[in-house]
């Protein structure tokens, strides 16, 4: 992959040239595309090859609009993306070719669905091998689905610190007992994990292996995975803020007020791209996204992301991204040279930011100073929709019922003083029916 004048590209190498001319050349490619389950591309100019030497083709695919990693993704995400995974690997054999990598990381999404975005991840079938990423894909989806499912929904977050995926042994240990009792998990992580164990001093190569699995059986471990992963349920996404639009202290009357007010803000700022922080389950999110302005909704919650995904589902969304955030703790740059995947300020800035009901939660919650803040809001984006929250909000009172009010700074004076050393108050505006102050503000 490689980018120039601001366009994407991938090298194809000759190595590859018989596999690459089987997918565009037998249908799957044209198959996939048109189903919109495979990123499209067209092919470009050879002499941007940037190793002309060893080149074949130079492609430039289509780009989405945000690239995600798993461990931002709710429990329904990764689940669909591993549907997804399953599907086009049991598509390919149809055209004789097979799924060789099953990477989490090779999907996207894009106008609210999964998308496969390796194009270079088939390969001719070979009778009689088995699927070469059966492996791969048991630790990239299926372990941290069924530790989601069965353990503790926020395991998930396991797969950033093993970036290849969840190791079956590991698993196998954190799963409760009963799971072995359950033929898919029992088969696929627990019975798994022993044979890693058993052959992980062996040298076994595909000569050893081949001519001992038919096409047919391949179909039946796709359908067996796919079963399994279709029958993992999380327990219970009713978590601390999935409830918040109701339990607040707004009344209905000054909660469309508040949306309306949003509205009119997101207009008169026009952005390409919107990012909502703390976003909850997108309620306000949907004032960008329904103008048609891809916006990702982050929220610490995983009930919370997961609702709003549901909705993206149900109403066929397509400008609408819920991620996974802890804003305290954002991803950070992952992998060889810190350069495999982004951090998340690392994929922005936006043109515009919106941290609505947001900043007490960093300010009280996590002790963070104001002036601390704005630097960060102001690394995120050129505009910053900010609603400020005072201590008499019911919110507020909820926060510091328990703990010592040691902030004397967390005031809207305060506010002003930390915020106009990076931004610029354009307008300001109370929320009817609140005390909270609608700011809207570009960065200096």
């Amino acid at each position: 992959m490689f980018a120039l004048n601001g366009q994407l590209y991938r090298q194809v190498n000759e190595k590859y040239r018989q596999d690459y001319d089987l997918l565009m050349n037998s249908g799957l490619f044209d198959q996939l595309t048109k189903s919109k389950t495979l990123v499209s591309h067209k092919e470009a100019d050879l002499a941007l090859a940037p190793r002309a030497e060893i080149a074949y083709k130079i492609i430039q695919p289509a780009v989405v609009d945000f690239i995600s990693y798993p461990y931002e993704w709710c429990f329904n995400q990764l689940k669909d993306a591993a549907i997804l995974t399953l599907s086009i690997a049991r598509r390919a054999l149809e055209f004789d070719m097979s799924l060789k990598d099953a990477s989490a990381y090779n999907i996207q999404f894009q106008h609210g669905r999964p998308i496969f975005i390796d194009t270079l991840s088939f390969e001719k079938y070979q009778e009689g091998l088995p699927w070469v990423a059966y492996k791969q894909f048991c630790q990239h989806f299926l372990a941290p689905l069924a530790l989601m499912a069965h353990t503790d929904i926020r395991l998930g977050q396991l797969l950033k610190v093993y970036i290849d995926g969840i190791p079956l042994d590991l698993a196998s240990q954190l799963l409760p007992a009963a799971t072995r009792l359950n033929f898919g998990l029992a088969t696929h992580i627990h019975l798994h994990a022993k044979s890693q164990q058993r052959y992980a001093d062996k040298e076994i190569s595909q000569d050893d292996m081949k001519g001992h699995i038919s096409k047919s059986w391949l179909n039946g471990l796709f359908d067996n995975l796919l079963s399994t992963v279709r029958a993992l349920k999380v327990k219970t996404i009713a978590t601390e803020w999935t409830d918040y639009y109701q339990s607040n202290n707004y009344t209905q009357a000054s909660f469309e007020a508040k949306r309306s007010l949003v509205k009119s803000l997101i207009e008169k700022v026009n952005p390409k791209r919107v990012w909502d922080l703390g976003g909850n389950t997108g309620e306000f999110s949907r004032a960008a996204s329904e103008m048609g302005i891809p916006t990702v909704c982050f929220d610490i919650d995983p009930g919370a992301v997961q609702q709003n995904y549901d909705l993206v589902k149900k109403y066929k969304e397509k400008f609408m991204l819920p991620l996974l955030m802890d804003l305290t703790n954002p991803s950070p740059a992952l992998g060889w040279h810190n350069a495999e995947r982004d951090s998340m300020q690392a994929r922005g800035p936006v043109d515009l930011v919106m941290a609505l009901a947001l900043i007490h939660h960093l300010a009280i919650s996590n002790n963070v100073p104001l002036f601390d803040v704005a630097d960060y809001l102001a690394e995120l984006g050129e505009y910053l929709i900010l609603e400020f929250v005072p201590k008499s909000d019911s919110q507020v009172k909820k926060l510091l019922a328990s703990r010592k009010d040691i902030f004397p700074d967390y005031s809207l004076k305060g506010f002003r003083n930390a915020f106009t050393f990076r931004f610029e108050i354009i307008s300001e505006e109370k929320v009817p029916g609140s005390e909270r102050t609608l700011f809207l503000l570009k960065k200096k």
